[in-house]
């Protein structure tokens, strides 16, 4: 059984999908043991404390560079034996040491078909807005592992959503996680804790 930190910033709704899959027993061959926010405000440390998941906050605001912040991360995952990292709306960008530390151990999500509206300053509503402005017909979710670029990593999942008439950001938004994030999520995780994902460079097999 695998040990799943989830690492948040926000509402926390991609946190709410995992615990609800474990519940399901979706997740097979790992348990989410440990969630981090990076400030206090999160609701999604609500979240945790509903289920009974250990939880801390290592707030982005007190340290002056990714090192620093990396430093102060990996000093709270340790003694915690985490197999795996999930980034499930965690707006903050990781440095190097991290990155290198769970190297092909950490898994995003990201709203929106990658390589499409992604990398620095693509995050939240601004994918969306970027989706409305461009005119696509179709938008989506991307489970991928993180490397040292921004959504940069290998894809483990895609599944596409229709952008309709009518939508604006936050309607797009909703859609985009109910019908992609919340299912894609859960099960790369499983995928990931059941061994079943072979990374070739940068393309990912489903074994």
């Amino acid at each position: 059984m695998l040990n799943i930190a989830v690492f948040v910033s926000g509402g926390g709704t991609n946190l709410q999908s995992l615990i609800d899959a474990q519940d399901r027993g979706e997740i097979k061959n790992g348990k989410i043991t440990f969630v981090l926010a990076s400030n206090e405000n999160a609701y999604a440390l609500e979240r945790a404390k509903k289920a009974g998941i250990e939880s801390t906050v290592v707030n982005r605001k007190a340290y002056d560079t990714k090192a620093d912040y990396d430093k102060a991360v990996l000093e709270a995952l340790d003694g915690k034996n985490i197999d795996l990292i999930v980034l499930a709306g965690f707006l903050s960008i990781l440095g190097e040491d991290l990155v290198n530390e769970y190297k092909n151990r950490i898994i995003n999500i990201h709203p929106s078909l990658i390589p499409l509206f992604c990398g620095d300053g693509f995050y939240g509503k601004k994918v969306h807005t970027a989706v409305l402005n461009s005119g696509m017909k179709v938008t989506g979710a991307t489970a991928h592992f993180v490397n040292e670029i921004t959504d940069g990593g290998a894809i483990i999942l895609q599944k596409a959503v229709p952008v309709e008439q009518g939508d604006n950001e936050d309607i797009l938004q909703y859609r985009v996680m109910r019908q992609a994030e919340w299912e894609i999520l859960p099960k790369a995780v499983s995928l990931f804790c059941e061994g079943r994902i072979k990374i070739n460079g940068n393309k990912t097999e489903i074994i």
